[in-house]
């Protein structure tokens, strides 16, 4: 595990604050890089943190049907401007022999792979197949939806647009209406 450097952090924002013509002596902005450190300590908490992590425990059940869980609210910062970006994953999967994980996990799965510098893409194949791995399911079928404040603030400048990403693994990469199956549960 790699500490942060919170005073090298605290560094850079004083010399950005510096480079775009801002008084970092000034009264609302002498705290700030302390402000900024603390907040990218919290906001990259899953750099140091494996998602394969939550499903070590898992349960057997006798379930081999479907399990979606739909509306999981997620942040992230892009890579490319570290610039935030939000939305929800709908995370879905059959399990194999019913052996199935604790609902939350999943969700603890997009946050800790939420948690670092990010792109949309990599959190939906990440999460895919950690569970993949971890679980040996029949298939795995992830869908992110999110907004882009590089798309929103800067750029093309496109309020309100969002990007949705899949991935399906097992079974979903080939059976269309176990894919259509799942995209009418998250409508």
């Amino acid at each position: 595990m790699t500490e942060m450097d919170l005073g090298k952090i605290e560094k850079a924002v004083t010399m950005i604050l510096e480079a775009i013509g801002e008084d970092p002596e000034r009264e609302g902005l002498l705290e700030t890089p302390k402000r900024v450190a603390k907040m990218y300590a919290e906001v990259f908490e899953g750099l140091n943190i494996d998602p394969k992590h939550y499903f070590e425990t898992v349960f057997h059940e006798n379930h081999n049907e479907v399990v979606l869980v739909k509306d999981i609210p997620f942040h992230s910062m892009c890579e490319h401007h570290l610039v935030p970006f939000y939305g929800h994953a709908h995370i879905a999967y059959i399990p194999r022999d019913g052996v199935v994980a604790g609902l939350s996990k999943l969700a603890r799965a997009v946050e800790t792979t939420a948690k670092r510098p990010q792109l949309q893409e990599r959190i939906t194949s990440t999460v895919a197949d950690v569970m993949m791995e971890m679980l040996n399911p029949v298939g795995v079928y992830v869908v992110i939806e999110a907004e882009h404040m590089c798309m929103t603030m800067r750029g093309i400048k496109k309020p309100g647009s969002k990007t949705v990403t899949t991935v399906a693994r097992g079974i979903y990469e080939h059976d269309d209406v176990k894919r259509a199956e799942i995209l009418s549960l998250i409508k």
